[in-house]
């Protein structure tokens, strides 16, 4: 296939991703409420399922993503991609379908491994673009996150008022009709001489991390980007839960917040980060955001009325300009020719981190709001995130006023 920097397989590989975040999104404002209808627990108890559940989704897409990656490389990229939309689409029914929570915890895990497409995706966009183009067409994909995470979650809560299952077909409807349009208009865009043959060795997600041992200088600023990546599933993987148990919030409000916290974070990483960046600097930016993560997780765990939690959305979603300067500073300390290997390393730890995150918060959470709490503080994950970022800033601080101190 021609390279271009603008072509039709962009716009296709756009909406493919966009349609996968808003299905993701669509789901999380009545995940709680299916739950529930699944296993007729309280909210306490069912946090601690969705902790679980979002676990297995990512514990799946980490171990898979290499696989997926390595079979586009044998079998071309158009193959793997709609197998991974048709697989996707049905794996929505089947959610939808489910009448048990082992069922459910299936379609979780399924999903998982379909929901891998993003690396053949990514694989797509840069066999489409040109040298000079390929940074900007890259750019796509955080476009499409964005857009996902704030249109996803609103439509999720407002369709969710006609039912807990609602979702998950509209989800399921809106990914076979992009696998439609791609089986008929998306090209292939590796070349038959350009594919390699499935090497099982090269798709080992762990291998990717062992090459952060040869980088002993950002270790430290590495555990620190860790340490905020655990934190922000205090929100990611709580906020449903906790605005439920403390507000009596339904899927619409819910997905209301979802989509203002989508949009606040689209404006820090899409544009005041760019401002706020060049004058503070990076090593300053870094703590401002820390400190601003803080903050509003603290301000979270001690709200007490629905409003403060799109007011302390504010402070929040100001800490994002944190890690951006932080993954900067560490591929600054990196030679060029090795930053490959460097995000790639980077790219396997914050999924871990997407394992470790959800059933530690969901699980806290569900302990401070259950019978056999010493005191019932349902803000407890919020502080915890807290914590988490403020060892991450004693983390840095101990760093950059070392051996970074002059950048």
């Amino acid at each position: 296939m021609k390279k271009s920097g603008n072509t039709p397989a962009l716009s296709f590989i756009f909406v493919t991703l966009l349609i996968d975040i808003i299905g993701l999104g669509i789901i999380i404002p009545v995940t709680p409420a299916l739950i529930r209808e699944l296993t007729t627990c309280t909210i306490s108890e069912a946090s601690r399922y969705g902790g679980w559940l979002m676990f297995a989704y990512a514990f799946m897409q980490f171990f898979f993503s290499p696989i997926i990656g390595g079979l586009s490389d044998r079998y071309g990229r158009r193959p793997v991609l709609l197998l991974s939309l048709f697989g996707f689409g049905l794996d929505y029914i089947f959610l939808a379908l489910a009448p048990t929570i082992t069922w459910l915890f299936v379609g979780r895990i399924l999903a998982g491994v379909f929901g891998a497409s993003v690396t053949t995706a990514m694989a797509y966009i840069a066999d489409i673009s040109t040298p000079e183009k390929r940074a900007q067409n890259f750019g796509v994909i955080g476009m499409a996150f964005g857009l996902g995470f704030i249109i996803g979650p609103v439509l999720g809560g407002m369709l969710g008022q006609f039912g807990s299952r609602v979702p998950f077909y509209a989800a399921a409807a809106l990914t076979l009709l992009n696998w439609l349009y791609g089986f008929f208009i998306l090209p292939e865009s590796l070349a038959k001489e350009n594919r390699r043959p499935f090497d099982w060795k090269r798709a080992n997600p762990v291998g990717s991390l062992q090459h952060l041992k040869k980088y002993p200088v950002v270790l430290g600023l590495v555990a620190s980007l860790m340490l905020v990546y655990v934190a922000a599933h205090a929100v990611q993987s709580n906020w449903t839960y906790f605005t439920i148990e403390r507000f009596k919030w339904n899927e619409s409000m819910i997905g209301y917040s979802l989509g203002m916290a989508g949009l606040c974070v689209a404006i820090v990483q899409g544009g005041l980060i760019r401002i706020i960046n060049p004058k503070l600097g990076p090593n300053r930016s870094v703590y401002v955001g820390l400190i601003m993560y803080t903050i509003g997780l603290t301000l979270f765990a001690f709200s007490t009325k629905g409003w403060m939690m799109f007011a302390f959305l504010v402070p929040y979603c100001l800490g994002g300009i944190a890690g951006p300067s932080l993954q900067g500073i560490i591929s600054n300390a990196v030679p060029p020719n090795e930053q490959g290997e460097l995000q790639g390393a980077l790219t396997s730890l914050i999924s871990i981190t997407s394992i470790i995150g959800p059933p530690l918060m969901t699980n806290l959470f569900s302990y401070f709001t259950g019978p056999s709490a010493p005191v019932y503080f349902p803000g407890a994950s919020f502080l915890m995130g807290a914590i988490l970022i403020a060892i991450s800033g004693v983390l840095t601080w101990r760093n950059l006023s070392g051996r970074f101190a002059k950048k």
